[in-house]
């Protein structure tokens, strides 16, 4: 377990405050609840800071067809929708919520080269509303596989989340499991599939990014995949 780098500001600015209150207020003679109050305060949000963005070690066990969790969380949809930034038609959409207490780097759910990426700056609902895919602020991430299957996967900020983070470049090559980005305090990832894709999760159930593989992606040439492509 070791620090994700999108935290080292954070945390440093958490620590540097709680030195900088709890030595002030000893300077001046304060109140020893005062200047307990003043130290231990800043130093909880450094340690929760510390935990909030930790990079744990995982096992990647996704490939080009086996479709991994894009993050840490619950499931909270499963269903088929429209989409219309990038498909422009029925798709099968998993959602991942993440809470406060969850892992929230971002993981490739698929291998593949990114074939579309785009930034959205947006409001911020809920992550769980329905509405945030397309409200929020958010990233929308095109994985094609190497039989040119399209998978999309947006990163959506949350209701406290102030900033999505992600490293998908266009054409570039993606391994699943590999980093994509990292979203700070709360937020939500959508991974949308072609219809007929097999799913292994159900609604409620709890998952690891890189690690729970959620649907399996049906045999090229297969009726599930004739609508893959726009």
């Amino acid at each position: 377990m070791k620090i994700h780098k999108e935290g080292a500001v954070t945390i440093l600015m958490a620590l540097v405050f709680a030195v900088l209150l709890g030595g002030t207020s000893w300077y001046f003679g304060a109140p020893k609840v005062l200047y307990w109050i003043l130290f231990c305060i800043p130093m909880g949000f450094a340690v929760f800071f510390i935990c909030f963005f930790r990079e744990p070690r995982r096992r990647p066990t996704g490939d080009g067809r086996r479709i991994t969790a894009p993050a840490d969380g619950k499931v909270v949809i499963i269903q088929e929708v429209e989409e219309p930034e990038y498909f422009h038609g029925r798709r099968l959409q998993i959602s991942v919520f993440m809470s406060f207490f969850d892992v929230h780097v971002n993981w490739a759910p698929v291998s593949g080269i990114i074939s579309f990426y785009r930034y959205h700056r947006g409001t911020y609902l809920a992550a769980w509303h329905s509405k945030s895919s397309t409200k929020n602020e958010r990233t929308t991430i095109v994985f094609k596989n190497e039989d040119g299957t399209e998978v999309l996967c947006r990163q959506i900020a949350g209701l406290f989340a102030r900033r999505v983070v992600c490293y998908a470049e266009y054409e570039k090559p993606f391994k699943a499991g590999q980093q994509i980005g990292f979203i700070k305090f709360g937020s939500r990832a959508d991974v949308f599939l072609p219809l007929g894709t097999k799913v292994n999760v159900a609604v409620g159930d709890k998952v690891r990014g890189a690690e729970t593989v959620i649907a399996e992606l049906a045999a090229p040439g297969t009726d599930a995949n004739l609508n893959t492509n726009k």
